[in-house]
């Protein structure tokens, strides 16, 4: 069988390997009698799922010992409220808004603290660019500082993260890196949380990530539900309520496929880091030597994993989209705040992918120029 490849920015491709591990595996995980999904949480065969699965995504992140690895439920969206409801106190927040994703953060934050703060954005310039750090004000004794590190939508990306003792701050830094996480190294030594939805590199939609340093675990508001603790949830080791446990399986197989990648000397997430900034090289070439094709962003902070692009005649976005879903180059199409097309090539894209979009980006462009 040959698959479409599939540039949907969430849910996104998994790994052709990992689903068909869990097929094979669907009625009968290692000789148990039971599909994954039928398995107690707290019994021993889903209990060596996830501890395997933690100890391998600690592994490919280097995320330090006094961080803690929190498998959740609710999304991404739901820890813009999460987030606060634990690290707030009810105090003020600073924000970064560089996209979509960032204005929604800061929105559902004003629920919780007493203040928030916009301390630079993107918007005036159509979050075209990334507010150079320099420039931040930041907050005196903000609870946190909170970015998204990689726009899904608007496709800007941090290449380095803000050290935001240099700015004069020390509150932690959050980011939200749902749409770039295993795609590239982190440097743990500027962040005190993580979060990501998985549906993007890491598996299907329903399981959220949240690496968090344990010094922040503790503080959460009285109205936080149990759940929601961050403290309660890591000293049940994810356990407090059922996990999504599906999902933590699935992408614990994912974790396993990322180990065994290899390019050059490089492996894991160092592997792939390579072969996606060959892929995103590839994609920004073919749009910026096209008179047919644009991407706006500024090229200093262009997203590796979602490129955001627009045909300059827009009467033939229908017969683009239909030509690619010809060619078997799936889920194109821009995302309707935005519109315009969207490419978004995570770990699970091959360069393969990506050139075959480019050959089709070539063909349609000779054809209707």
């Amino acid at each position: 069988m040959t698959r479409p490849h599939n540039f949907s920015a969430g849910p996104a491709a998994i790994p052709t390997e990992v689903l068909e591990q869990a097929a094979a595996e669907m009625l009968d995980w290692h000789g148990s009698g039971m599909g994954v999904m039928e398995m107690s949480h707290r019994g021993k065969e889903f209990l060596s799922i996830y501890e395997q699965a933690e100890a391998d995504l600690r592994e490919l992140l280097a995320v330090p010992s006094h961080f803690k690895i929190l498998f959740m439920q609710g999304g991404g969206l739901a820890e813009n409220a999460i987030v606060p409801l634990n690290l707030s106190r009810a105090g003020a927040i600073d924000f970064v808004v560089t996209g979509s994703w960032s204005q929604k953060s800061q929105k559902e934050a004003r629920k919780y603290a007493s203040e928030v703060n916009v301390i630079a954005s993107g918007e005036d310039n159509g979050f075209t660019t990334l507010p150079d750090p320099a420039g931040w004000t930041v907050s005196r004794g903000a609870s946190y500082l909170h970015i998204c590190s990689n726009e899904t939508i608007n496709g800007i990306e941090f290449h380095q993260l803000p050290d935001l003792k240099t700015l004069g701050s020390d509150a932690p830094l959050v980011i939200d890196f749902s749409s770039h996480v295993a795609s590239r190294p982190v440097d743990w030594t500027r962040v005190g949380l993580a979060f990501g939805g998985a549906q993007k590199n890491l598996g299907p939609a329903g399981l959220t990530l949240v690496v968090v340093r344990e010094d922040l675990l503790g503080h959460a508001l009285p109205a936080c539900p149990s759940a929601f603790d961050y403290k309660i949830v890591a000293d049940n080791h994810s356990m407090y309520n059922t996990p999504p446990t599906w999902g933590i399986y699935v992408a614990g197989l994912t974790f396993q496929w990322l180990k065994r990648q290899r390019e050059g000397e490089h492996s894991g997430v160092a592997a792939m880091e390579q072969r996606n900034i060959a892929k995103a090289r590839l994609l920004y070439d073919a749009i910026d030597q096209s008179q047919f094709y644009v991407n706006k962003v500024a090229a200093n902070c262009r997203s590796r994993m979602n490129v955001p692009f627009f045909l300059r005649d827009e009467s033939r976005n229908d017969a683009f989209l239909a030509g690619a879903k010809e060619r078997g180059l799936l889920q194109l199409k821009g995302h309707k705040s935005v519109g315009g097309m969207r490419a978004s090539i995570y770990n699970a894209m091959p360069l393969a992918g990506v050139q075959a979009l480019v050959d089709y980006l070539r063909e349609f462009e000779q054809k209707h120029a």
